[in-house]
């Protein structure tokens, strides 16, 4: 009893090992790499119209997944061809993905960390809107760190989720301590170039300058009691 006892143990543990699936969540190097090697593979992007039009990774789809006839729009992908599918920084990409594999797309890849980390590695890029994309210069920005005030920048998308949450808080420091800081709110969809000469792929970011110095700098969302700490 004991033998096949133990003999049992790794048979249960091989069979929850098999069992757990990993997304196939890929970095920037590998997912590029990707889409030259597997030329039938479908480059989706899941953002929106607007998002899309100001800059795409080569030969992408676009297909918000926010609405609601992303299954419609989806139809004539093959089930069985790879899919290659990415959004700003891997949030609603990686809903999408995982809502395809459920919905039966047997391989489908994510670029982790989004578009943000694909320009972050000047990997090629097309544009409808390349103009409009480029927004402030990094002479412009400097401009904006010339204060006797503390310079609080706040990098953000119209659709990342914790920006939004960030937001009203933000709003209140500008009101409240209109005396002593100044926050400047800068869309990273609209920015690109600061934005990559900066290093910013991912959102939301957070940045203190005080006398045109960076003392502070946070990624992701972080509690307005935590950013008061830095004035």
């Amino acid at each position: 009893m004991k033998i096949i006892f133990a003999l049992f143990i790794p048979f249960c543990l091989l069979i929850a090992g098999c069992s757990k699936h990993e997304p196939n969540r890929i970095g920037t190097t590998e997912f590029y790499n990707k889409m030259k090697e597997l030329p039938q593979a479908a480059v989706l992007d899941v953002r929106t119209a607007q998002e899309f039009n100001k800059g795409y990774l080569p030969n992408a789809i676009n297909i918000d997944w926010q609405e609601k006839n992303f299954d419609k729009g989806i139809e004539n992908l093959d089930k069985n061809k790879p899919v290659l599918i990415y959004c700003l920084s891997g949030g609603r990409s990686s809903e999408a993905a995982q809502h395809m594999r459920q919905m039966g797309y047997t391989a489908v890849w994510e670029l982790d960390g989004g578009i943000m980390k694909w320009r972050a590695a000047n990997l090629p890029e097309e544009k409808l809107d390349a103009i409009n994309s480029l927004g402030i210069t990094k002479a412009d920005f400097d401009a904006l760190l010339v204060s006797d005030k503390i310079v609080l920048i706040d990098f953000y998308a119209d659709w990342c989720g914790p920006c939004k949450r960030m937001k009203p808080y933000l709003d209140e420091i500008s009101n409240e301590m209109s005396d002593k800081v100044v926050v400047v709110r800068i869309n990273a969809d609209d920015n690109q170039t600061i934005c990559k000469e900066l290093g910013i792929d991912a959102l939301p970011v957070l940045q203190v300058y005080k006398n045109k110095l960076l003392t502070w700098s946070n990624v992701g969302f972080i509690e307005k009691s935590e950013v008061l700490k830095q004035f």
